[in-house]
């Protein structure tokens, strides 16, 4: 009984003189905080299998004041098989293509896994491919983005613009 009440007093002790918890981990600067908010993904699959991960975060949302002339996602994907995004401006024949309300990017910037967006998703690995990609204005207040390959298609990501 004595070595309970001096282990239940010790564990008293120390458990009241923690300053620090596990939220004290979370200080995000404003730039991560609204990538979190206008992050989403979803699974590539073709049929019941899953082919792959295709995430995206809607710049114009992050950044307001920069991309204000397009719409531009940071997108990162990692496909079981090595496929790159299609871009409508090279001849190739892969077919990985991404549709902003069913047309295809203005442009299309494969970048390197460390890049300059690197900071706004929670992970990083070298397997993924990271693009921004430009597409033409949209009009409308909400917008579908999807990835589509040569046999599997994704879920639409939808996304609410702001009002102007």
């Amino acid at each position: 009984m004595r070595y309970l009440l001096t282990i239940l007093t010790f564990s008293l002790l120390f458990m009241g003189c923690a300053d620090k918890n596990a939220f004290s981990k979370f200080n995000m600067q404003p730039d991560q905080e609204l990538s979190a908010a206008s992050l989403q993904g979803t699974k590539i699959k073709m049929g019941e299998n899953v082919e792959g991960i295709f995430s995206a975060i809607y710049l114009n949302k992050v950044y307001p004041n920069v991309y204000t002339v397009n719409e531009y996602f940071y997108v990162y994907l990692y496909l079981k098989d090595k496929k790159e995004m299609h871009d409508s401006n090279t001849l190739n024949d892969i077919k990985l293509t991404l549709k902003l309300n069913g047309k295809i990017p203005l442009k299309i910037k494969k970048l390197d896994s460390k890049n300059q967006f690197s900071h706004l998703a929670s992970v990083s690995s070298e397997w993924r491919r990271y693009y921004l990609i430009a597409f033409e204005r949209e009009e409308k207040s909400e917008i579908n983005l999807v990835l589509e390959t040569d046999q599997s298609s994704s879920d639409a990501l939808t996304y609410q613009k702001d009002e102007e």
